[in-house]
């Protein structure tokens, strides 16, 4: 990054004498704190001012603050603020002022990362591009990706989260996005929001800050998003598979790749999963909006990387292949992996590892009951853990596959059934909310036993 302590008080409009130092970084974590850092002290389970000595070790030169200066530790430079975490976001809509990126917003219930990493690999072929880091889409997570962009970004492509209504507007709000997207409404956190309407409703929040020349992009078989577009000064595009106006033709489908034709133009994913071509859709529309040719398209899509614990191919110690897609689940994306796994040719049997789908309200369970739809007599054994599975494995009763049902502090007796079952020739898909804590069981299945 390229910021001084004297632009940090311009940009806060903070008035004192202080030292022109330039910044290495900002960070609100004192472990990551380098040499001429500057210190964000949030609140948070503990206050971030208690890490200030340790940030100061760390070689932070100057910080936030608002607390009392006598409670500061000797040697930090202090910025005073009556609010470390308002003060956090207006620095990072100063430095995004400064580099003047292009910026591209992504939301959805399933999928964002997903398309961020398509997106950024695609506009990379013709710009220098940054994207979110992880899961950093919050009001936090977001301020600290536009902090961190190198000062030569052209294009930040930012993800944005959401749990309640009024989050995605803020960010939009702070990001001000030349293109936007919308990948699709599902029915994660159905718990805070009440209803997919309600869920809809907060997606298109993404538009609150999309300026009016701009892009969004929308899945063509969703009804819930059409009237809410309807009067929008920005240019509106529809993407699906075999509809929309940006329309895809699945060529071939398989383990580790899918192709995919648009416009009389093949192109391929390093991924499986019909799913992930209406991804791919939105990367393609953003780089036909700058511009991007067809084969520099092509380019970036075969060769982007996924980010770890999303559909993401493992192997397991004794060689059976894992499909581990544990970070997160709602219905629309579990029975969208479940459908696609239950496709591939497996040399060997097809198990899976189903968690609680979390956040789901009121009708949680008949929505875990309704996986039954997607499990095909092709799988031979299904493993069902937590409490709302249970209604899914009562559902389930008399099926051609053996399930068994675990509640979730039988996590170890789940792990080593599985482990005692899977042979070599054997493909696993895992998938669950990321509070169920699936990722332990990719763990242990990948770990050797001892003799």
């Amino acid at each position: 990054m390229n910021l001084t302590l004297k632009e940090i008080t311009i940009a806060l409009n903070i008035q004192g004498e202080f030292p022109d130092l330039t910044i290495s970084s900002v960070e609100f974590d004192s472990r990551l704190i380098t040499q001429n850092g500057f210190f964000v002290p949030l609140a948070g389970e503990r206050d971030g001012h208690t890490f200030a000595d340790k940030a100061v070790e760390n070689g932070a030169v100057a910080s936030f603050w608002s607390r009392s200066l006598e409670e500061a530790p000797k040697g930090l430079i202090l910025l005073p603020v009556a609010d470390v975490t308002a003060a956090f976001q207006q620095l990072a809509v100063y430095y995004q002022a400064k580099v003047a990126p292009k910026v591209v917003a992504i939301t959805g219930s399933n999928g964002k990362t997903t398309t961020k990493d398509m997106t950024e690999s695609v506009l990379a072929q013709k710009f220098q591009t940054y994207k979110t880091q992880g899961n950093y889409n919050n009001d936090l997570g977001m301020p600290y990706t536009i902090l961190h962009m190198p000062e030569q970004t052209e294009v930040l492509i930012l993800e944005m989260g959401m749990d309640h209504q009024g989050e995605i507007a803020f960010l939009s709000k702070l990001a001000k996005p030349d293109v936007a997207a919308i990948t699709l409404i599902g029915e994660a956190h159905l718990e805070n929001l009440g209803s997919r309407q309600g869920i809809a409703a907060a997606k298109m929040e993404i538009v609150t800050g999309l300026k009016n020349e701009g892009l969004l992009l929308i899945p063509a078989n969703e009804p819930l998003l059409k009237p809410l577009v309807a009067d929008l000064p920005q240019t509106i595009q529809t993407f699906g598979v075999g509809q929309g106006e940006l329309s895809a033709t699945i060529l071939t489908e398989d383990k580790e790749r899918t192709t995919f034709e648009v416009d009389g133009f093949v192109y391929e994913i390093p991924i499986l999963g019909s799913y992930n071509v209406t991804n791919a859709l939105i990367a393609y529309g953003f780089g036909q909006y700058f511009g991007l040719t067809p084969e520099e398209i092509a380019r970036g899509l075969a060769r982007f990387q996924l980010t770890k614990n999303r559909t993401q191919w493992l192997k397991a110690a004794n060689g059976a292949d894992i499909l581990s897609d544990v970070y997160n689940a709602n219905p629309t994306a579990m029975g969208l992996v479940l459908d696609s796994f239950g496709q591939l040719s497996i040399e060997g049997r097809r198990f899976v590892v189903l968690a609680d789908m979390l956040e789901l309200g009121p009708d949680s369970k008949a929505m875990h009951v309704a996986m039954k739809e997607h499990l095909a007599d092709n799988y031979q054994a299904v493993f069902l853990y937590g409490s709302e599975m249970k209604a899914l494995a009562d559902a389930l009763i008399g099926s051609a596959f053996d399930v068994y049902h675990f509640e979730k502090e039988n996590k170890q007796a789940l792990m080593t059934q599985l482990k005692a079952q899977l042979k070599a020739t054997d493909a696993l898909l895992l998938k669950g909310s990321n509070g169920m804590g699936l990722i332990d069981i990719v763990t242990y299945l990948q770990i050797e036993d001892e003799d």
